[in-house]
């Protein structure tokens, strides 16, 4: 078949018959197949919920595994079914074959970008969920309108990924927002996928709450912590803990508003402060809240043995201009850019409404090339 479309759709085709050959490769999927098999012949023995704490771990593990080989099983019959369906066109001369194909081809190109992310996500805490938070910057109502755009846009995001997200406190803006969230997003690699997001986020629009209808910036600031695997040893005093309860706000229920289920805990030496009140009893939320401020001192001490460049907190910056990551522009024109890797889209409305992959991928990649020096803000608003 002389016609270029075809052509175009074959070659398109063997690419990724190719790039699928080299992710297998890359992740040893005949060893990580002969590994699921051995550990779900583990998982179905009576010993192995002995230790529940352990099994636990083992579970997630697991479902992790299984996930994988699961999504590359999946590309494997794609390229089957879109290879033999393409043959089938070409015999015919049939372009609405064709067509079938290449929707089949975006489809596998979706599970393979999953794939390739994985490959990327290789750090110690990768594979752990993830402690969630937004805080609005400077700017009032604008500050606090633009973190609840933010906080809608990554619900959306992990909605979309099959993920869990389980807000554990919520401060409102006095007008209209938020002022700042704490969540924690539960799934294979939150963390690892969601640590490309910590940093800060300008918005540049024409202001709804401006009657002169002027242009305004915003920043609002996210924060990324992995949610630390119990047996990591980090030791907190009962001494250094200030405690309070309080009512928890909400709709109602039983215990909503009636008693104090809330916890609030300040560290003393360290001064960080967390709030849980999302669990129906005291004693709940104490245990979560406590999760998060180990996980937050566990961070501060390994970013104790980092360079000055890579501490976490320090490569935030302040929640103002100069030290975001990435802008989002409403006007004079759309786009959205990352200032770390270069990569923008004008396809604005489809971020906002969780579409984070392409950045997410972007970054990890930038990870994995290792990272260039930081450039000046002048040069990265270049």
């Amino acid at each position: 078949m002389a016609d270029p479309l075809f052509r175009e759709t074959q070659q398109a085709l063997e690419s990724n018959k190719q790039k699928l050959s080299d992710i297998g490769r890359l992740l040893g999927i005949g060893a990580r197949r002969e590994e699921l098999k051995r550990r779900e012949a583990e998982a179905a023995s009576p010993a192995f919920w002995a230790d529940s704490q352990k099994a636990r771990k083992l579970s997630k593990e697991l479902n992790d595994l299984k996930k994988v080989v699961q999504e590359y099983g999946d590309a494997e019959r794609s390229v089957g079914d879109l290879t033999a369906h393409l043959e089938l066109a070409l015999e015919a001369e049939e372009l609405s074959e064709l067509k079938d194909v290449r929707e089949g081809l975006d489809a596998l190109n979706r599970i393979l970008t999953d794939l390739d992310m994985r490959l990327k996500l290789s750090g110690e805490f990768d594979a752990s969920d993830a402690i969630f938070s937004l805080n609005a910057g400077a700017g009032g109502t604008e500050a606090c309108d633009w973190a609840d755009m933010l906080l809608r846009m990554y619900k959306r995001w992990a909605e979309s990924k099959g993920f869990e997200f389980a807000v554990t406190d919520i401060h409102q803006g006095e007008e209209v927002g938020i002022k700042s969230v704490s969540a924690f997003v539960r799934g294979a690699h939150a963390y690892g996928y969601l640590k490309s997001e910590a940093g800060v986020h300008r918005l540049v629009r024409i202001s709804p709450f401006d009657s002169n209808k002027r242009r305004h910036t915003s920043f609002a600031s996210c924060d990324v912590l992995p949610d630390i695997e119990e047996e990591i040893d980090i030791q907190v005093n009962e001494a250094d803990l200030e405690c309070d309860t309080f009512r928890a706000g909400g709709h109602g229920g039983q215990n909503v508003n009636k008693v104090e289920t809330a916890v609030r805990i300040r560290h003393i030496p360290s001064g960080l402060i967390v709030t849980c009140r999302i669990e129906r009893s005291q004693h709940q939320n104490r245990m979560t809240a406590l999760r998060m401020l180990k996980a937050r001192l566990y961070q501060i001490e390994l970013d104790k043995k980092r360079s000055a460049v890579e501490k976490h907190y320090d490569a935030k910056g302040d929640i103002a201009w100069g030290h975001q990551i990435r802008s989002y522009v409403l006007m004079p024109y759309q786009m959205v850019k990352d200032l770390r890797t270069g990569y923008e889209t004008s396809q604005i409305q489809a971020v906002m409404d969780g579409d984070l992959d392409a950045f997410i991928h972007e970054y990890l990649a930038w990870l994995a090339a290792g990272k260039p020096p930081r450039k000046t803000a002048a040069e990265r608003e270049e």
